[in-house]
């Protein structure tokens, strides 16, 4: 097809808005198709992919793959199913590339912090208790056997995604959604979006990140209680005296996630604690940025460098990040109110 044919065609499309409910929150997909495709069978699809995400890594269905995993007894080998295992490998080359900060094996310090399945939204442990989680968390003790597609359980380790479960969710709706034929379309679940290809009008897919009303607000962006980015037409606004300038990412086949305490946090006896475990001291992140967004290639790459850049802090995780041009920006807060501090990489995703 030439390209003057290739813009007829896109031209010929509408976009249209998917939705649906996962993993204890929402999706939307804007989808660029024909007037009269068949929009029952793209939200048939998307939402598989997103069940198939659920049925191998939440922590929250008992019979899931991961809870399979971090059943099993010391020593043995667990199959997994080929998407989980690609994620595992992704999330612990990640613990590796950034000292621990996002770690898989997480799971028994967000339990012990009263979070996740069978928490109450955030408890101070006791010492013993903590210790005890602290002991089953480390990256380097899970091995895995690439040719038989295995990961091996060397007790007590205790596997938590949830990290990176949504951001891989959005990439495999992608995927799918490629593999339909369709040129171009946002993809979001909970906050976390990827974009491909061109609108029918033949701009980019643009997001707006982090516009909470004021600084005390308990809301998010997008679904309800989760951070994040949504999708924009036109101008974002001007904002007020309680806002950051708005922060509008052009995604051209790129991912946006958004990690920070400003939607997640619980007060125990006058102090607030993050809901963002540092699993290299077991406890809450202390000082921890109001939000972080990384822009990258995959939703499931964004989504772990928001956590962990989040957990290593403004100063150093900016400091990483520079060097290692990872498109990020942090949000910081101090009594002065909301600042913003981002990379040289981040810049260059924003809208002119």
């Amino acid at each position: 097809m030439t390209r003057e044919g290739a813009v007829d065609a896109r031209r010929a499309h509408a976009v249209h808005a998917l939705g649906g409910a996962t993993m204890g929150t929402l999706w939307h997909a804007s989808v660029s198709a024909p007037p009269d495709a068949d929009l029952y069978a793209l939200h048939v699809g998307i939402q598989a992919c997103l069940d198939e995400v659920v049925a191998q890594m939440s922590t929250w269905e008992h019979d899931s793959d991961i809870c399979r995993y971090n059943r099993a007894p010391a020593g043995s080998w667990q199959a997994l199913p080929q998407p989980f295992f690609d994620v595992l490998r992704d999330a612990l080359a990640i613990a590796a590339d950034s000292g621990g900060a996002c770690d898989p094996t997480v799971g028994p310090l967000v339990a012990a912090w009263g979070f996740g399945p069978g928490g109450h939204g955030g408890a101070v442990p006791d010492a013993a208790t903590l210790a005890a989680a602290r002991a089953r968390v480390g990256w380097q003790r899970v091995e895995l056997d690439a040719p038989g597609r295995r990961a091996c359980q060397p007790g007590g380790v205790g596997l938590d995604l949830s990290g990176i479960a949504k951001g891989h969710g959005v990439d495999a709706a992608v995927a799918w959604l490629r593999a339909q034929g369709v040129p171009a379309a946002l993809v979001e679940v909970g906050g976390e979006l990827r974009g491909y290809g061109r609108k029918p009008d033949g701009k980019a897919w643009q997001v707006l990140a982090e516009a909470w009303p004021d600084e005390d607000s308990d809301n998010g962006i997008g679904t309800g209680d989760v951070g994040g980015a949504i999708s924009v037409d036109g101008n974002a606004g001007d904002g007020d005296k309680h806002t950051l300038p708005p922060c509008v990412l052009v995604l051209e086949d790129a991912a946006v996630a958004t990690s920070g305490d400003h939607w997640h946090r619980f007060d125990h006896d006058g102090r607030l604690y993050s809901h963002t475990v540092d699993p290299r001291t077991g406890a809450p992140v202390d000082h921890a940025p109001a939000a972080v967004t990384v822009v990258a290639s995959t939703a499931l790459a964004a989504d772990a460098w928001a956590t962990a850049l989040t957990v290593l802090g403004s100063d150093d995780g900016h400091r990483l990040a520079q060097a290692r041009g990872i498109a990020a920006r942090f949000v910081l807060r101090d009594a002065e109110g909301l600042h913003e501090r981002s990379t040289d990489a981040f810049r260059r995703h924003l809208a002119p």
